[in-house]
């Protein structure tokens, strides 16, 4: 898989808002995932290269851009969202 964009993940204070909707999405990518993942996972965010604005990381995660995380660093695909 090639990647267009590195985008660091930034931990956050407070968790940004995210529907009930995404995080079910969420839910059934991981599996069997602690809620001790899931929770911190709710306390990241990523300036989305594809969007241009500040996106939780949940919803970083599910989308069909997303190729991998390592070490804090999101590889984006950087294709048009539809």
């Amino acid at each position: 898989m090639s990647y267009r964009y590195e985008v660091p993940v930034e931990k956050l204070g407070e968790p940004l808002r995210v529907s009930k909707e995404l995080a079910e999405q969420v839910k059934e990518a991981l599996g069997s995932a602690s809620r001790k993942v899931l929770s911190e996972m709710r306390r990241e965010a990523v300036n989305c290269p594809v969007l241009g604005e500040r996106v939780p990381f949940l919803q970083c995660y599910v989308c069909k851009n997303f190729v991998r995380r390592v070490r804090g660093v999101v590889y984006c695909k950087g294709e048009e969202l539809s």
